[in-house]
Parts: C-alpha cells; structure tokens; sequence
C-alpha cells in the first residue's frame, strides 16, 4: 500500500506544472455569481478531455462522472468568485494568474479555483491507474455559492435526483482537513413610524429613531451568544441600514438593518429570530424579523429561490470517512493531519447541514485569502491536494464495505 501512495505522490508531482497552468487559466476567466458560463464550459472541456463523462445541469452546474455503482463518492468546487473590490489595493493584476515564487496568483486563487484544478489533476492520476476506484464518482464544478452557499447542492440533490455517499469540499482549508464550520443567516429587522413634514417631526413617528436603540441591543446580544469548544461563538453584526420616508424633507416611516448571523453548535433559526424578538426595544417598538430570501437567477437563467438560512453542520471526529481521510493523509504526507473547521461558510450548510450526507473538506490554498486582494494559492498545496484526492478516492471504495 505504501508503494501505491508513493506513485499517487509522484503522478501528482509530475503534473504540478500543468495543475498551475490549469489554475493560471481559470482566474483569467472571470466567474462572479451568476455570470459563470466561461468558467463552466471551458472545466466542461477539461474534464471531457481527461475521460469523465461530463453535463451540465439546469442550474448551470458541471457534473463530471466515472464509474459505476456504490459507494458515491463526490468532490465539490464552486467556480464562482467575489469581484476584485479596490483594484488600487493589488500589487499584481487580479485576472493575469501570474505563477511566480511557487505561486499562483489572483482572484479566485485560494477560493476556490485552486481546489477545482486539483480535482481535474487528480481525475487524470486516477483515470491513468492500473485499478479504478470501486463504485461512482461525481466531480462538481458549482456555482452561485458565493451569493448563496448551498444553493447548488440543494439543486443537484432535490433536481438533479443526485445524493452521494460522502462528500468532499475543496475549499481551501490551509493544509488541514476541516470538518465542520458554523451556520449562517440573513435577516433584516424593521421598524415602523408615521410620516410627517421635517419641519414638524412631533406630528409623526420616525422609525430611524426606533431601530436606533435596537442596534446597541444587538451589539449587546453578539456579546452574550452561545459557545462551542469547536466550532467557537455564534456572532451577530449589522452590515446596512436602510431607510424609507416620503422625501429627505419628511419624517422616516420605515426603518431596517441587515444582519449577519453566524450560528454556532445548539442554535437555530427560530432561537435567532426570537433572541431579536425578545430584545426590551424591539418589544417596545413593535420590530418586525424577516429571514430573507435569496432569488436571483442562475447563469442559465434558473431562478431557485431558498430561505438564507443555512444550517451549522459537523462530521463526527470518529465518523469511518473522517478516520479514512486521516490514515490517507499520514501515509502521504508522513504525518498527522491537523483536523479543523471552517470560520467562513461552505457548500457543507447543505450536504450536511441539510441533507446529512457525511462531508469534509481538505483544499489548497488559505482560508484567510479569500475575499482579500493579492489573493493567491502555493502551487505545493495544488500538489498535495490533488493527490489526495486520488489516495481517497482508491482506498474509500475498500473501507466502505468493511
């Protein structure tokens, strides 16, 4: 066995310059949520041409398939990416994929185009083996996951009529292997008052002035939520207000904040809704909590609405996946992995969240360059990562029937 590692290592080494290159040409395509469909069709091709048997569904997700019957196993990466934000803030063009220093570099670098070349790598290893892996693969190219995290899975899983065994998460998780991460929600909270002329503010009720005490009992309530040993403190912020009135010369009618809650271990949607609820001014001023929806259309032109409430999952540490991943890792790396989670959110709300389907996630790259300018992803980590993968994926299929 340990021969057979050592040759998974060195396939995925000899692939480490054209894995890089691979990376270099998905950032200089760019692939903001919802606008994906350069992205898609040119991995679509990708993986057509390393021999997997490749769709797209309605949605706009690729779906690249090998093998046959039990056990599923599935790898997910999301092909969307945030925009660049300040371009004033990069040293380095944000769409070039420049490879230097042992680096790639770009938007999309770490999250999470890094963790899409990898899978199509590690395709190629496993598709060149003298013995594939038992059962059926999926490798998921996904998109709108950074508009609304698990959005795809739910699609893939309720309309595509696809369920694996396990999945596997490409996020990048800095070398370690992650196996959960807190939930997320968006809520607004809203106020009412009654408009009236500027000049005159004692004739109506301003609901500016109603929600203004709500707020410091809200930076009040993030300090007092829960705690979790591992997945650490559920969290509140505000991140916009919103005002209505029937010009700036007229008394506010209507008042609102956008939260972000991040939901620990133990708390859920309806404790979060009721903690705002119960809060002496919102009870006060009659506030209002809506948990919002999300409804924007995919690349393809599907509109598939969910509520943005997005549960907290984990995998047991002793989970038989989990355990598998680890003897994987020490035999590849000739060490213990580091086992973690996730502080931003993942397409796991809904693999596991939602369906508890047993997922984890090992990715190149660093958690805390997503999102930020300068982004990139150490071609060593697309390396590892790729064989990884093809190191699971030939000894799942054994373990699983144990």
């Amino acid at each position: 066995m340990a021969a057979d590692y050592e040759n998974l290592m060195a396939r995925a080494r000899h692939y480490q310059n054209e894995n890089a290159q691979l990376l270099s040409e998905l950032i200089r395509i760019t692939s903001l949520s919802s606008h994906e469909k350069d992205a898609i069709e040119f991995v679509a091709g990708q993986f057509h041409k390393a021999g997997a048997s490749v769709e797209i569904d309605p949605m706009g997700n690729m779906l690249a398939f090998i093998g046959e019957g039990k056990p599923f196993l599935a790898f997910d990466g999301h092909i969307d990416t945030v925009d660049i934000g300040d371009a004033n803030l990069w040293k380095k063009n944000p769409y070039s994929g420049e490879i230097s220093s042992g680096m790639v570099y770009g938007r999309g670098a770490s999250d999470q185009k890094g963790g899409i070349a990898a899978m199509l790598t590690a395709l190629k290893i496993i598709l060149e083996s003298d013995h594939l892996p038992q059962g059926k693969m999926l490798f998921v190219c996904s998109v709108q996951e950074e508009d609304c995290d698990g959005l795809c899975w739910q699609y893939i899983i309720n309309e595509d009529g696809l369920k694996p065994d396990l999945v596997i998460l490409t996020e990048p998780t800095d070398g370690k292997i992650n196996r959960g991460q807190r939930g997320r929600m968006e809520m607004e909270v809203h106020t009412a008052g009654i408009s009236c002329h500027g000049s005159a503010p004692e004739r109506g009720e301003n609901a500016i002035y109603k929600l203004a005490p709500i707020l410091l009992e809200l930076q009040e309530l993030n300090n007092k939520l829960a705690q979790d040993d591992f997945l650490g403190k559920g969290t509140l912020t505000a991140t916009k207000l919103y005002s209505s009135s029937p010009s700036l010369c007229a008394v506010a009618d209507g008042a609102a904040v956008h939260l972000d809650r991040r939901l620990t271990a133990g708390e859920t949607k309806l404790l979060a809704v009721e903690e705002i609820l119960n809060l002496p001014s919102a009870k006060r001023h009659k506030a209002r909590v809506d948990v919002l929806e999300y409804s924007t259309p995919s690349w393809k032109g599907l509109m598939y609405k969910t509520e943005k409430y997005l549960p907290t999952w984990t995998l047991d540490e002793n989970h038989p996946a989990l355990l598998n991943a680890v003897d994987c890792y020490a035999q590849l790396f000739a060490k213990p992995p580091v086992i973690d989670k996730w502080t931003f959110s993942t397409n796991g709300v809904a693999t596991k969240g939602m369906f508890d389907i047993p997922t984890f996630g090992f990715g190149p790259g660093y958690e805390h360059q997503a999102h930020a300018p300068n982004e990139y992803c150490p071609i060593e980590h697309l390396t590892a990562c790729a064989a990884f993968y093809a190191a699971f994926s030939m000894s799942f299929g054994q373990n699983y029937f144990r």
